[in-house]
């Protein structure tokens, strides 16, 4: 009788184990994703000559990493991991600030908020289409010298 709890307890268990990588896997911000220069846009400019992004979204926060190479030929690298709260979280290589908060619009819209000095400095709302192939991420607000950006940025999936 108790190996059959046992046994019980370990199919419960493992069944909620592949529900959960499941549900990961199913999250369509999640991936790795090559930036589209021919499907993008930059105002003002220029655009990024490449970026690799690697997104791991899950139930309640998302993990970000990009590297690339900038319009004016200089690398960059942002990382960050936030949970879907509206809270603040720190942020490396942002160049327009230190700290993000995101929130999950829908199954395939997330918004992130990046902020200086607890001030919100500019929005991407980033989209993946349908069929989980295509991401657009529309970057809305200022950059470090004020400017206005509306920058839509189009990654491919890996």
């Amino acid at each position: 009788m108790r190996y059959k709890k046992v046994a019980i307890v370990c199919a419960v268990v493992c069944a909620a184990l592949v529900l959960s990588v499941a549900a990961m896997a199913s999250d369509p911000q999640s991936g790795t994703w090559k930036f589209n220069a021919a499907k993008s846009t930059y105002s003002p400019g220029p655009a990024a000559k490449s970026i690799t992004l690697t997104v791991v979204s899950e139930e309640k926060s998302i993990k970000i990493h990009s590297e690339g190479i900038d319009g004016e030929g200089k690398a960059t690298k942002v990382d960050f991991t936030a949970n879907f709260d509206g809270k603040d979280y720190p942020a490396t290589g942002i160049a327009a600030g230190d700290m993000v908060s995101v929130e999950r619009v829908d199954g395939s819209t997330v918004r992130v908020n990046m902020k200086k000095a607890g001030l919100t400095v500019m929005t991407v709302t980033s989209v993946v289409s349908m069929d989980g192939k295509l991401r657009m991420s529309t970057f809305a607000g200022k950059d470090n010298e004020g400017h206005d950006v509306k920058n839509v940025v189009v990654y491919d999936k890996e």
